[in-house]
C-alpha cells in the first residue's frame, strides 16, 4: 500500500509543480510606487501577435504595470513569471526604456520607443487614452465599445469605474495583421 501511495506521489508532484508554474504564468508585476493622488493605475497582462504570409507566426506576451499622472507615465513589462523585464519611462519630448541587465535606449515618443523594443509598432500613446475608455482625440461616446485611431481597431469591453478591462487592437499593415490582447487584473 505504501509503495501505492509512493507511486502516486511520484508522478503527483511533478503534475502539480507544472500546474503551479502554468498558474504564475499569468503574473503580472505589482503596481507601481508612487505618491498617492491624481495618477491613473492599471496592471495586466497583455499578448501580442504579428502574421505575414508565409511566415511563422511572431508572439510575445507578459504582464505589465502602469501608472500615469498626466505629465509623466511610468510601465513596467514582466514575463510571463512576474519578473520585470523593462521600464519605460515617458516625460515630454523623452521616452526612456531601462532594461532588467541595467542598459537604456531612449527615442523621443513612446511609439518609436516601442517599435524598437517589441519589434512592432505599438501605440502606446494611444494607450494613455484607450486604457481609460476615451479616444485619443477627447472626442466621443464615454465608454466607446470600439475606436479607430492611429491605424489601429480597438475594441474596448468589460468596464469597470477606471475604464475597460479588455481591450483588443488589431492593425493590417500590408499583408501583416498584428492583434494585440490587454487584460486589466486590477486597479
Amino acid at each position: 500500500m505504501a509503495l501505492a501511495r509512493h507511486g502516486v506521489a511520484a508522478w503527483l508532484l511533478p503534475l502539480l509543480a507544472v500546474v503551479l508554474l502554468v498558474l504564475a504564468g499569468c503574473a503580472a508585476p505589482g503596481r507601481i510606487a508612487g505618491d498617492a493622488g491624481q495618477a491613473f493605475e492599471r496592471t495586466g497582462r497583455f499578448s501580442l501577435t504579428a502574421e505575414s504570409p508565409g511566415r511563422q507566426s511572431e508572439a510575445v506576451q507578459g504582464g505589465f504595470a502602469w501608472r500615469d499622472d498626466g505629465r509623466s507615465l511610468r510601465f513596467d513589462l514582466s514575463n510571463p513569471m512576474g519578473s520585470v523585464l523593462a521600464r519605460v519611462r515617458v516625460e515630454p519630448g523623452a521616452a526612456i526604456l531601462e532594461r532588467s541587465n541595467g542598459e537604456r535606449e531612449y527615442a523621443e515618443d513612446p511609439d518609436a520607443l516601442a517599435a524598437s523594443v517589441l519589434g512592432e509598432a505599438i501605440p502606446v500613446s494611444g494607450l494613455r487614452y484607450w486604457l481609460q475608455g476615451r479616444a485619443g482625440t477627447g472626442e466621443g461616446a464615454s465608454q466607446p465599445e470600439s475606436l479607430r485611431e492611429k491605424g489601429w481597431e480597438i475594441q474596448l469591453s468589460r468596464y469597470d469605474e477606471l475604464g475597460p478591462r479588455l481591450l483588443r487592437l488589431s492593425r493590417q499593415d500590408g499583408g501583416r495583421r498584428v492583434q494585440m490582447r490587454i487584460v486589466i487584473d486590477s486597479q
